[in-house]
């Protein structure tokens, strides 16, 4: 991207909403403007773990006012990412599909350990270069993220179940303060968070930072009560407690630096708090500047290159891991490529590079299951790429990839997509076709061939193959004959010219 260059994140958190706009300058995202509403998601998902209306319709207000802020933007220049609430949420797609279109860009749901490694990177863009070990911890909503990195690198990842809006619902519903309350929610938390001892224990680290939301809160109010700036300590958080329980209920709370916003949830805020100190054994926490924010805009300069993007990392790492033949990866990348190519024509090029990269990383994991079973390594290629720990990736663009895996041989009806998406299905029957060119496990010969698809709303693909070319090679003729039957149960329809 060019110095100059406006980029944009939007955090869909748990307890708020956020959208932060940097201009880039030589490597740097320096902030032209931050926008945060409270909109509670996280108090909105019932016994059933749906958003309820309203909850859904407080988002999609605040996603209506950052889209108009954002129009004129590019897709390559905006990401939105959502976390826990919408991680939990069993409705979720109904929220962003909607959440979508309003606010103009796609919205990611992100996981947990993905969440933490963007902490990580928004909170060590933001430092001074340094190669202390750093414990980086985030208290949300919904979730914990607590992640150990030296320099630019996150090198262990975690996201625990226990959060400021969580934990205020469960233990303080009515927003009284009792040292009862106290009691309960600091034991609660201890117990989530007590797998967290052997592995952030006080030795794997030499300086501990909180990032964004509770920890921001407590530093605030406690530098404005006349105790040190930018840090927490032990004894700030007693007393904290303090103040609280002399409060009696979040109404009654007047604390000097304190956001009225903030007051509902400081509850079980600083109980979660108070247990990572005490878990961790930390008696001292920086207060960090960079959040989840900023480490999305940071991934989106790496996105835009194969070189700097993590997911060409995760892809070779899941490669290697599962042993896939690397050869003949290749060989089916390089001929689904040289298919897409063909069908591609008038995409933007920013866009058709990406599309490209994703379709090579589906030919680079096709067979990933293939150790697994002989006969439905698909099915278990796509089942390892829906659960694995994948950095780098949303959840949705992972299952994409995943279709893309279960699709490329047998069924067509057994995927979970969108036959309508057109992007998709060139995808697809270019992986398909590359597979069944590439069935013998050496290079085609792909002289003379041709591949065209009709304009919209045309649903046919036509593959060309010279004169001969099927006397030549009667097995991959029989295979692409079959090929058109399977299509024939979809929308569309491959036809197959080998005369």
């Amino acid at each position: 991207m060019q110095n100059g260059t406006l980029l944009a994140a939007v955090d869909l958190g748990s307890n708020s909403f956020r959208l932060e706009i940097g201009r880039l300058d030589h490597g740097r995202i320096n902030r032209t403007e931050y926008l945060k509403e409270t909109v509670r998601q996280g108090n909105g998902l019932d016994a059933d773990r749906n958003l309820t209306a309203e909850a859904m319709q407080r988002g999609w207000d605040c996603l209506a006012r950052f889209g108009e802020r954002l129009a004129g933007f590019k897709r390559p220049q905006v990401r939105a990412v959502a976390t826990q609430t919408l991680r939990e949420a069993r409705n979720r797609e109904e929220f962003i599909s909607r959440g979508a279109k309003i606010l103009g860009f796609p919205i990611d749901v992100i996981s947990g350990r993905e969440e933490a490694r963007l902490i990580y990177q928004g909170v060590a863009h933001l430092l001074p270069q340094s190669d202390e070990r750093r414990l980086v911890v985030d208290i949300g909503g919904r979730s914990t993220e607590m992640i150990l990195g030296q320099g630019l690198e996150a090198r262990t990842m975690e996201s625990y179940r226990v959060g400021s809006v969580a934990w205020s619902m469960k233990y303080f519903p009515q927003g009284l303060f009792t040292p009862r309350a106290f009691e309960m929610a600091e034991i609660a938390a201890k117990a989530v968070l007590e797998e967290a001892i052997d592995v952030y224990h006080q030795g794997a680290w030499d300086v501990a930072y909180g990032s964004s939301g509770t920890i921001g809160a407590v530093s605030d109010a406690l530098s404005s009560s006349g105790w040190p700036a930018g840090v927490v300590t032990r004894e700030g958080l007693d007393w904290l407690l303090d103040r609280l329980i002399k409060a009696q209920s979040a109404d009654k709370l007047r604390l000097e630096g304190m956001k009225d916003d903030r007051r509902a949830v400081i509850g079980g805020g600083i109980s979660v708090l108070r247990a990572v100190f005490e878990q961790l054994d930390i008696d001292r926490m920086e207060t960090a500047q960079g959040a989840l924010r900023h480490g999305v805009l940071y991934d989106l300069l790496d996105r835009e290159q194969d070189q700097t993007d993590l997911r060409s990392t995760t892809v070779q790492r899941l490669s290697t891991k599962f042993s896939t033949d690397t050869v003949q990866a290749q060989r089916v990348s390089q001929v689904a490529l040289q298919l897409f190519t063909m069908v591609d024509a008038g995409r933007p090029a920013p866009e058709s590079a990406r599309l490209r990269r994703k379709l090579q990383w589906a030919a680079q994991l096709h067979e990933i299951g293939s150790q697994i079973s002989h006969s439905d390594y698909h099915k278990h290629g796509a089942y390892i790429l829906d659960n694995a720990d994948a950095p780098g990736f949303a959840l949705a663009e992972l299952h994409r990839l995943s279709q893309l895996v279960l699709g490329h041989r047998g069924k067509l009806r057994k995927l979970e997509v969108n036959f309508e998406d057109r992007t998709f299905i060139q995808q697809l029957i270019c992986l398909r076709l590359a597979v069944i060119l590439c069935h013998a496990r050496r290079d085609p010969d792909l002289k003379g061939m041709q591949f065209d698809c009709g304009a919209e709303p045309g649903r046919i693909f036509v593959l060309t193959c010279r004169a001969g070319w099927a006397e030549a090679f009667p097995q991959s003729a029989h295979l692409l004959r079959e090929e058109m039957v399977a299509w024939q149960k979809t929308p569309w329809t491959l036809l197959v010219s080998t005369a």
